[in-house]
């Protein structure tokens, strides 16, 4: 059997996007983070924004706050996802980033840069929003649409647990270590078992510090 392919989205799942939003709409308006609720739902309307005032915070904040360099990661994404890369699990990013005109080339540079900062393992990563597009076995997103629509072409997703998705069934990851349970149990049941990170070998992010460090 080839490998099992696990998509993986990034802002909301591996990436804290909220909070850096958060930071980011705060440094505009001129007030403390603390201001704005953490319990939002997918729009940010309790903050007072529509689609146009989103958008445009969204696209300062890329310019000016470094929205996709700087937001924190996920507690737990990098250690799993090289377990489950170990594994042998190929991580397939797909991220839709490239929402504002004029800024593409940051984005991508920032993502990147990101993706290696995080210690995120990855084979191959791709900028789409249509995400059925993209051939996987599995996916772990964030975002009801993006869920639903997966969903509804017949591909196997995990909630990863966010306010404004908590109306959705599961299968639903609280916690990346859920996610991978969740995820061991899909590769077992495609191909018969699942073979965890051998013993002996260093966790994943080590040994990318070893390479990066010896490239120097």
């Amino acid at each position: 059997m080839s490998e099992f392919v696990l998509g993986v989205d990034l802002d909301g799942v591996c990436a804290d996007y909220n909070t850096a939003f958060r930071h980011a709409v705060a440094r505009h308006r001129g007030i403390d983070p603390s201001e704005l609720t953490t319990e939002v739902t997918w729009d940010f309307g309790e903050w007072g924004l529509d689609r146009e005032g989103f958008l445009a915070h969204h696209h300062r904040a890329v310019r000016e706050d470094g929205l996709f360099r700087n937001a924190p990661p996920i507690e737990g994404a990098s250690e799993v996802l090289w377990r489950l890369s170990d594994a042998g699990v190929w991580i397939r990013i797909i991220t839709h980033r490239l929402v504002s005109n004029w800024s593409h080339k940051r984005v991508v540079a920032d993502t990147v840069e990101w993706l290696d900062d995080a210690r995120i393992p990855y084979r191959d990563i791709c900028f789409l929003g249509h995400k059925p597009q993209v051939e996987a076995d599995a996916y772990i997103d964030d975002a009801p649409h993006n869920i639903e629509a997966l969903r509804g072409s017949g591909n196997p997703t995990i909630v990863f647990d966010q306010p404004y998705n908590r109306d959705l069934e599961g299968p639903r990851a609280r916690s990346w270590p859920e996610a991978e349970a969740i995820v061991a149990e899909m590769v077992a049941a495609a191909a018969g078992g699942y073979h965890t990170q051998l013993p002996g070998i260093d966790p994943g992010a080590e040994r990318l510090d070893r390479k990066r460090d010896a490239m120097g």
